[in-house]
C-alpha cells in the first residue's frame, strides 16, 4: 500500500492530500529514508512523520484497510511521539 494511502487508511492523518503533501515536502520517512507519496509500506516498517512542531514514530502492524473506524488503530503502534523545538 502506498504511504499516502496508508496514513489516511490508518487515520493517522485525516486526508490523503495532507499525507501526500507531507511526503512531497520530505516530512515522511520509512526506516530512516525520506520517501515520496507513492512509496510502498509493508508490515514491520518504521514510519516517522513530522508535521508542525510534532514528530511521531510508528511501527506498521498491518496494511489491510480497516472495515470499521475502530479497527484503524490496529494497523500501527506508536513508538515515540515528541515535540520539536523551534529555533529562531
Amino acid at each position: 500500500m502506498r504511504i499516502d494511502k496508508y496514513l489516511k487508511a490508518s487515520r493517522i492523518l485525516k486526508r490523503r492530500t495532507i499525507s501526500k503533501e507531507l511526503a512531497l515536502n520530505d516530512r515522511v520517512e520509512i526506516n530512516g529514508r525520506v520517501v515520496k507519496p507513492s512509496h510502498d509500506v509493508k508490515a514491520g516498517d518504521i514510519v516517522t512523520i513530522t508535521f508542525g512542531n510534532r514528530q511521531i514514530e510508528i511501527r506498521v502492524l498491518s496494511i489491510q484497510e480497516p472495515k470499521k473506524k475502530q479497527e484503524a488503530s490496529d494497523m500501527y503502534e506508536i513508538l515515540k511521539e515528541s515535540r520539536i523545538e523551534q529555533t529562531e
